[in-house]
């Protein structure tokens, strides 16, 4: 596969996990407000849901790394998102009515929406790296290039989403659309031919 879908996939994760994120916050919005304690909430499962993430794929990346794994992770973490457009609503109306106080109540309802799609999505990058490295001693340089490239999408994802997508689209349109592009890059890596995968794993190993 070419180094540079390889990146593309990782830009668009990390464009997908932002935008997810300040997303959150406005739907939480409506039910515990806008306040630092519910935004403190959103970024603390975001934080400790990528970290486990990251953990999870790199040690995931140590078996035989293969395309289809990686293209996987894209289509798990795209159907473990999509149920934020479905089940949301009920399940913050259950936390809210049941937790008065606005911090634990958001801590949980970001914890039950958020945290098994951005632990997948966090695995990503991990995955990334172990896929792009050929020589053990260029894997610094590949891991800084690769998370920069991450970041870079995930900068992307907060300017796009906070100045543009949320003034001309509905929540659950944003998120359809983060869920397309996922799937789609799942499909991307998943459907690359095998045979050239291969190869190119045999002669970087060889």
């Amino acid at each position: 596969m070419p180094n540079w879908l390889i990146y593309l996939l990782a830009f668009s994760s990390g464009f997908a996990i932002m935008a997810v994120e300040l997303l959150g916050g406005r739907m939480l919005a409506p039910y515990f407000g806008g306040s630092v304690a519910v935004w403190g909430s959103i970024i603390t499962v975001f934080m400790l849901s990528l970290s486990l993430g990251y953990l999870a794929g790199g040690r995931w990346s140590l078996n035989s790394p293969t395309l289809r794994r990686y293209g996987s992770l894209f289509m798990t973490g795209g159907l473990l998102t999509l149920p934020l457009v479905f089940f949301a609503t009920p399940i913050m109306d259950g936390i809210s009515l049941s937790i008065a106080d606005e911090r634990y109540g958001s801590l949980l309802a970001a914890l039950a929406l958020f945290f098994l799609p951005t632990t997948v999505l966090g695995m990503i990058s991990p995955y990334s790296v172990r896929l792009l490295t050929e020589d053990s001693a260029r894997s610094g340089h590949v891991a800084g290039r690769l998370y920069f490239v991450s970041t870079l999408g995930s900068a992307l994802g907060t300017l796009a989403t906070s100045f543009y997508l949320v003034l001309y689209l509905e929540v659950n349109s944003i998120l359809l659309g983060l869920v397309g592009i996922l799937l789609l890059g799942g499909l991307a890596a998943c459907g690359y031919p095998r045979t050239r995968i291969g190869a190119a794993w045999r002669n970087a190993h060889a």
